[in-house]
């Protein structure tokens, strides 16, 4: 009988991979992982940690597998907090739950996993994974899209390495989300209809301002609005010498100055904004809402325009630095003057778009076929073949 540890959150979706694995013969083992102590920067009672426990244990009681708590909270804060407040300080916009993954679930939480003498770890995250041999003959593991395109959540685990996927169990991967709650209503697991956390990973719904003030202090700055027609929408594209050098050109990203347009408001601090942004300007009086479109946390300025097709949203192309990009497929990697043509998201639930991949000495750019909105430093791309997820970078 082979072991596996569930990490039991507290929600419905681990439960009922909890209670599949044991239908299929494993012997299972909840684990809890508690992460965060400092519940001032919670949004009330949107994610108690002691009621997910909670709910964890009566859960594990219910499927009588043993059940225990790991305090994570130091490993959690070293890796994904100040990781954070590092990047936010930088100007960029992280993805914190697919860090989480990445550096907790898969690595600290799997290693206790294997010290605890199991084979396997399992989450009830909606994906799939598949096993092939490659061309080389050697195993490899698959990433693949879960079954519900509702629910795809492939891109929060698109950082995982072979060694992390070849470790890993993803129960119910291959069901719709009401499936689930059917499960849970049928077996009376206590989460059957317990709604989906939203919010940060084990965290919960963040005040983000007053969680970066812990460490990001506010500072007054402008908000400038630049309009649609300002003369950085207007140029006509150079002569390149090679594909490369239009690349870069294409990926460059406007860089505004106070005399690009007027100052309509005031903000607290830039590194608390982030592109696309519409919320928490508080501007009035423009004929369209405002968006972030830039913003400068050396000059702490941070630059908007008006309406949602406002031309300083869109970009065609982005760039990946080399250390920043990741192969789930390492065998599929590409080598310097190759290219590949993907299917891409650059966020969570965004539908796939079509892009060619470009490596080159010192990094990766991604060419999409059409203009993509907020492309934001700090985010991940993630990269498709058919439904399986082969590779992801930040975007820089």
């Amino acid at each position: 009988m082979k072991k596996v540890v569930v990490g039991l959150s507290g929600g419905v979706d681990s439960s009922v991979a909890a209670y599949l694995l044991k239908q299929q013969g494993y012997e299972v083992i909840g684990l809890f992982m508690k992460n965060w102590h400092d519940d001032s920067v919670t949004i009330s009672k949107e994610c108690p940690w002691l009621e997910d426990s909670n709910d964890a244990l009566i859960v594990a009681e219910k499927l009588g597998i043993p059940f225990q708590t790991v305090d994570l909270s130091v490993q959690y804060k070293e890796r994904i907090v100040d990781y954070m407040f590092r990047e936010y300080e930088r100007g960029r916009t992280p993805n914190p739950d697919i860090l989480c993954n990445r550096e907790i679930k898969f690595d600290v939480f799997l290693k206790i996993a294997l010290d605890l003498g199991a084979d396997y770890v399992a989450t009830g995250h909606y994906c799939q994974k598949g096993i092939i041999q490659n061309e080389a003959g050697e195993t490899q593991y698959q990433l693949l899209a879960g079954k519900d395109p509702n629910k795809d959540q492939s891109y929060f685990l698109c950082q995982l390495s072979q060694e992390q996927l070849a470790r890993t169990l993803f129960p119910i991967g291959g069901l719709l989300k009401p499936e689930v709650r059917k499960i849970a209503a049928e077996n009376k697991l206590i989460t059957a209809d317990k709604k989906d956390s939203q919010g940060l990973c084990f965290i919960g719904k963040v005040r983000l301002p007053d969680f970066l003030q812990q460490q990001l202090k506010p500072k007054k700055g402008d908000i400038v609005e630049v309009p649609a027609d300002a003369s950085h929408y207007q140029h006509l594209l150079p002569n390149f010498e090679n594909k490369q050098q239009e690349l870069a050109f294409l990926s460059e990203k406007p860089h505004y100055s106070k005399e690009d347009g007027k100052i309509v408001g005031a903000h607290q601090g830039a590194h608390y904004f982030t592109i696309g942004q519409r919320k928490g300007l508080d501007v009035g009086g423009t004929k369209e809402p405002l968006f972030v479109i830039g913003t400068d946390v050396d000059e702490n300025v941070i630059y908007t325009g008006q309406g949602k097709t406002h031309p300083g949203l869109y970009r065609k192309t982005l760039f990946v630095n080399q250390d920043e990009v990741h192969w789930v497929r390492p065998d599929l990697a590409l080598q310097i003057d190759e290219t590949m043509e993907v299917m891409a998201r650059i966020r969570y639930r965004q539908p796939l778009q079509k892009a060619t991949l470009y490596q080159v000495d010192g990094g990766l750019y991604a060419d999409f076929e059409e203009k993509q909105a907020a492309i934001t430093e700090g985010q991940f791309i993630a990269w498709y073949k058919g439904d399986e997820l082969i590779g992801s970078g930040v975007i820089s």
